[in-house]
């Protein structure tokens, strides 16, 4: 039995419009030919699907059974067709994207649910990386997007689209004894204090960003520094958009330095390769971004 994308469109037409004339004229085809396909479809299933008995053919029991199964064919063999014709020009199979785990709490989000839309046979990959983890994987050709804070050294290897911009808070449990009777330090005293910071697993492959303790603790997990901060066992920057929860709840507080601010303020990027093309996805995604920044800048 050949069941083809032809047959089922016919098949569904002919549900859909009442009669084989009225599906004939709805997809542009002759009555006849609208009635050999249904014959024939007949013929493979060793079913009847219409009863032809009375003036106008009416759906048999087997027809109304076979209808929503029709209908998801008909929609997988539309998706089907559209992703390879995608992949004829140049959509990519899978779209691969690494996230510094600092800024999965950034809206990289409502971008994706876009292309989803422009590219619905898209396969997406996100990954949560640090930094360093981020732009290896980005070179090793692993993925072809990271998003990642503004890189201050140029690299000619990369280009990049600014995104958003984040602010780095310096937070710390409440009942954290540095801050002990609302205590305000100085940076050479918080240097004294241990420091949680998300960091690559390689530890030759990257300073952490604004490292200042003498003294600190690493995680490649942004779930895992907030635990630490919580639990007192350390102080860190962290974006305002990942801490907002914590700092609501009062588990985790803004420290109050005495002679600088507490905050930082950085761009996020994302970042390609200048030396791998980008897919249909890829490039669609940066288009995304760039249009979502002209918007909140205006």
């Amino acid at each position: 039995m050949s069941l083809t994308k032809d047959a089922i469109q016919v098949f569904l037409a002919v549900l859909d419009r009442g009669s084989f004339s009225a599906a004939a004229r709805s997809i542009g085809r002759v009555p006849s030919a609208v009635s050999m396909t249904i014959a024939n479809l007949e013929a493979d299933l060793n079913l009847e699907l219409f009863d032809r008995s009375g003036r106008e053919p009416l759906p048999t029991p087997a027809a109304s059974a076979l209808e929503a199964k029709a209908r998801f064919m008909l929609q997988q063999f539309e998706l089907w067709e559209a992703q390879a014709l995608a992949l004829s020009k140049g959509l990519e199979s899978r779209l691969s994207l690494a996230i510094a785990p600092e800024l999965l709490a950034s809206d990289w989000a409502s971008p994706l649910a876009k292309l989803a839309q422009r590219f619905p046979s898209l396969e997406v990959e996100v990954l949560a990386a640090p930094e360093a983890d981020a732009i290896r994987l980005l070179h090793e050709g692993r993925v072809q997007l990271a998003l990642v804070f503004e890189n201050p050294h140029f690299d000619s290897r990369e280009c990049c689209q600014e995104m958003t911009k984040e602010t780095l808070l310096a937070v710390i449990a409440p009942t954290h004894p540095a801050i002990a009777g609302g205590r305000r330090l100085r940076t050479e005293e918080l240097a004294e204090h241990r420091q949680i910071v998300v960091a690559s697993r390689d530890l030759e492959a990257y300073k952490p960003r604004f490292l200042q303790a003498h003294h600190h603790w690493r995680t490649d997990n942004h779930t895992a520094a907030l635990s630490m901060m919580q639990a007192g066992l350390g102080w860190g920057f962290l974006p305002e958009s990942l801490v907002k929860p914590q700092l609501n709840a009062g588990t985790l507080v803004e420290m109050t330095l005495d002679n600088i601010s507490n905050f930082s303020v950085l761009w996020v990027d994302v970042v390609w390769s200048n030396s791998k093309p980008l897919g249909q996805g890829a490039q669609h995604f940066i288009k995304l971004i760039r249009e979502k920044q002209k918007v909140e800048n205006a």
